[in-house]
């Protein structure tokens, strides 16, 4: 990455991987807590074993110690078999629980008791099994806030803290949008095999200069929309979703059909912004396009020629 912050964080995060520690990941939603948390498992010496990783917000509170754990077969109603959890499955490995703070208290009194013990007893069992897992935690805002309140225990809380690190939220770091960008282009155009959109000045521009509410995620799927719609074609800022248009000057407007254009921008830009999503309203049946608009044909073809 570009940005000294990133730079910084990857110094750190290359000096922690290799010791065997708990790492508490702060950053808002979306700002790749769990990339980070997979690159530090492949930096550190169990990089061979499992990396698990568990959605804490995702599971309900009823499925939760099994998830964890695991359950032996007739442990309640619906378990027909032995299921192994997911601290299991990291043998050897790094357990990662995203949003931490989403952990249920009583699971949090379970969890720390496995932290300080590193064992665990499976739902419905009484054998104790011993784990050899490092875990990695995330959350998208300060657990102390939820200690406060009462939703997060303290001892737990004082627990996960030996190492806290906060990833910065994109809109801090413009610089490491075009490195992003290439890195999703590469990835992207591979899954869909589709040519890279050709992303202008202007557009990486307004790519940067964009706020990014929705930090990397956001940011990837504005590549993937490119590179389905305009795979292998230039990209202007007025290809690019409407919010991020306003970064690069311009004031998107909607007529009554729906179709947006920017006052402030050459009347060329805006009949072509027309023809697309006139384009886009018939299928890309571009006779059906033509009679919409009220041209001929070979003049809408001809447009479509030399915007290409």
């Amino acid at each position: 990455m570009a940005s000294r912050s990133m730079r910084e964080l990857d110094r750190v995060l290359r000096t922690i991987a290799v010791k065997d520690v708990l790492v508490c990941l702060i950053g808002e939603s979306g700002s790749g807590k769990d990339v980070i948390a997979r690159y530090i498992h492949d930096l550190s010496p169990r990089r061979a074993s499992p990396f698990a990783p568990i959605n804490c917000a995702a599971i309900p509170e009823t499925l939760f110690e099994s998830e964890l754990f695991g359950h032996e077969r007739g442990a309640f109603t619906g378990a027909n078999q032995l299921m192994r959890g997911k601290i299991e499955a990291a043998s050897g490995g790094s357990l990662f629980l995203d949003e931490i703070g989403e952990l249920p208290l009583a699971m949090q009194a379970k969890f720390l008791r496995f932290l300080e013990h590193r064992r665990f007893t499976r739902v419905g069992g009484t054998k104790k099994i011993d784990a050899d897992v490092r875990p990695i935690c995330a959350t998208h805002h300060p657990l102390d806030e939820e200690v406060r309140r009462g939703a997060f225990r303290a001892d737990l809380f004082y627990r996960i803290q030996v190492i806290t690190l906060t990833i910065p939220p994109l809109r801090d770091r413009p610089a490491d949008v075009p490195a992003l960008i290439e890195q999703f282009l590469s990835e992207l155009t591979a899954r869909h095999r589709t040519p890279a959109p050709q992303l202008n000045r202007a557009a990486m521009a307004a790519l940067r200069s964009y706020r990014w509410p929705g930090n990397i995620r956001e940011l990837r799927n504005v590549i993937e929309q490119l590179c389905l719609l305009r795979g292998g074609k230039p990209v202007r800022p007025r290809d690019l979703p409407i919010a991020i248009q306003a970064t690069a000057g311009g004031s998107p407007t909607p007529d009554a059909s729906g179709i947006h254009v920017a006052l402030d921008r050459p009347l060329e830009e805006n009949i072509d912004r027309i023809i697309e999503a006139t384009l886009t309203l018939e299928g890309g049946n571009r006779s059906r396009a033509a009679r919409r608009l009220g041209i001929g044909l070979r003049t809408l073809q001809r447009r479509l020629a030399k915007e290409r």
